[in-house]
């Protein structure tokens, strides 16, 4: 084969997404900890199925049409740092081949170098030993044999090869995968990727081959099956974040940081260059660890996800079944991170709840398949944060009935939202009633400064904990109990009447309770409502109504 028209790309495209599906879940499992909590394979089938979808009922001939289909897609649904780089990859890719009806054997070595060359561009800092690896020395291999090599297979074979090759490198390039015992998942997904590519050009239908034999790289002690409930989490919240080292700061010595990082949790992972430390952990205390790390540098990067509510969504899908709620027409939806939270979501009325929120958006798929598998007549949904908002607009204009999306930008405003909702309004009435009611409802977060910054006249320190009013910094101050007082003073005149506050996992209830007593008395019309939340990121969500 000397050439592939639109038609066989469009081939490759949906046979290596759908190799790329069949393996996902073991792509996920090389980023094995004491819980599963890797979702590359996840991020790489979302991203990629996100392609596939867009070519899939494309019949052109034009291979640089369906390139650029390809590609759209891909953008559209690229998530997670894997899935980004990915679309990357062939988006580049297509930039490359999209003048052309047909490709010969040297526009498709081209197309890899040139994809390789926008994925590294569109990566601020990049590291060696990942899928950026995998696909450069692949596509470096393949041009070292192209001007003397015709056929199309051929190249991809080689592409293949090396990439497997430099696949089991990786471990070598990253101490992390060697310390933990796996390839670097991302480079495992893309070698799935080019496997279904080579499987549609050789007209083979594509089997469950199992596992491969970078299985090998797997030590056998991670096996993160014997955790057999929940309560087996010592430590649950999986911190990961970099620090960028300042010169002002603490001189950096890796072994020392990596002794006192231990003492705030297991699966201590702790890699670091001249320039940057990356630390990955699992503790009970996210907000000191990172803490801790400032006092090296500036925090950036960072990212915390609640093991415990990972292990039962993985190991308890069945539980999902309540939330299927018989006897109702319209579907509430809303979107939010913390158990207590999502559980005061569910008494007020929410018929499903979405994990997800400040560090973790889910995509439009996720609200639109949430929505669609209920047989329902409508649907409202509440996104509770300012960056899923659009998302959620999206999903809504996909959907086959009526929908409405409540611009909530905060859990505080979703909260005040669904409480107005009546089940005997039709959807018109309940969206008006519940965004009127978003205009009586002020929001508060407490959270720390992760720099120094002057910001509306407040001089705020790294590290300080910073009030936040309806995204206005009011304040900060080295103590968490100052900065909550002045927030909720703040917030408090003469028209409130309630006052909701929400515990995060880093926030502390004896604080709060000195709090409300001192401002019982100077605001004794005044209601003061306290709810353990959970909810990472900001130690206390309030709302003043």
């Amino acid at each position: 084969m000397d050439k592939i028209d639109g038609r066989m790309f469009r081939n490759m495209i949906l046979s290596g997404a759908e190799n790329l599906r069949r393996h996902a879940d073991y792509v996920d499992s090389l980023n094995v900890f004491p819980v599963p909590d890797g979702d590359t394979g996840t991020n790489m089938n979302l991203s990629m199925t996100s392609g596939a979808d867009e070519v899939e009922d494309k019949e052109d001939a034009h291979i640089g049409t369906v390139g650029k289909h390809f590609s759209k897609g891909l953008l559209m649904g690229a998530r997670g740092n894997s899935g980004v780089i990915l679309s990357q990859l062939f988006r580049g890719f297509s930039k490359a081949i999209e003048e052309k009806q047909e490709i010969e054997a040297a526009d498709f070595t081209a197309a890899f170098g040139a994809g390789v060359k926008t994925a590294y561009k569109a990566v601020m800092k990049p590291v060696e030993g990942t899928i950026l690896t995998v696909a450069k020395d692949s596509a470096k291999k393949v041009e070292e044999i192209s001007a003397s090599e015709s056929s199309i297979i051929t190249i991809m074979e080689a592409v293949i090869k090396e990439a497997k090759s430099s696949l089991e490198r990786t471990p070598e390039l990253l101490p992390v995968l060697k310390e933990v015992g796996v390839v670097d998942s991302g480079g495992q997904g893309l070698v799935y990727v080019y496997e279904g590519f080579l499987s549609a050009l050789k007209g083979e239908p594509i089997e469950v081959s199992g596992k491969s034999d970078t299985e090998t790289f797997v030590n056998d002690e991670h096996d993160f099956e014997e955790f057999m409930s929940v309560e087996d989490i010592e430590y649950g919240f999986c911190t990961e974040f970099m620090v960028r080292f300042e010169s002002d700061k603490r001189e950096f010595d890796e072994d020392g940081f990596r002794q006192d990082m231990s003492e705030f949790g297991d699966s201590l992972l702790v890699i670091s260059d001249e320039e940057i430390v990356k630390v990955h952990v699992h503790t009970e205390t996210p907000g000191e660890a990172m803490t801790y790390g400032a006092t090296y540098g500036e925090l950036i990067k960072m990212k915390i996800e609640n093991m415990r509510e990972q292990f039962r969504a993985v190991h308890h899908k069945q539980d999902a079944a309540p939330e299927r709620k018989e006897g109702y027409d319209t579907a509430i939806i809303t979107v939010s991170s913390g158990e207590g939270v999502n559980e005061l979501f569910r008494s007020i009325g929410a018929t499903h709840v979405i994990n997800g929120g400040q560090t973790m958006n889910p995509s439009t798929e996720d609200i639109l398949r949430t929505i669609e598998d209920e047989a329902v007549k409508s649907a409202i949904i509440l996104p509770n944060n300012k960056n899923i908002i659009m998302a959620a607009e999206q999903a809504r204009d996909m959907l086959d009935i009526p929908a409405v999306v409540i611009p909530t930008r905060s859990i505080p405003e979703g909260l005040s939202s669904l409480l107005v909702y009546s089940p005997d309004a039709e959807l018109e009435e309940n969206k008006d009633a519940m965004e009127a009611s978003l205009e009586h409802v002020k929001t508060g977060q407490v959270t720390y400064a992760v720099r120094d910054t002057k910001i509306d006249g407040i001089e705020i320190r790294k590290d300080q904990h910073m009030g936040i009013k309806d995204g206005k910094i009011t304040g900060a101050h080295d103590s968490r109990e100052a900065s909550l007082k002045q927030l909720i003073e703040s917030m408090l005149d003469e028209e409130s009447e309630i006052v909701t506050v929400l515990i995060g996992d880093e926030g502390d209830q004896e604080e709060v309770d000195r709090i409300i007593e001192a401002l019982e008395s100077e605001y004794d019309e005044v209601e003061f409502e306290v709810h353990d939340g959970q909810q990472p990121v900001y130690s206390y969500l309030l709302s003043v109504e």
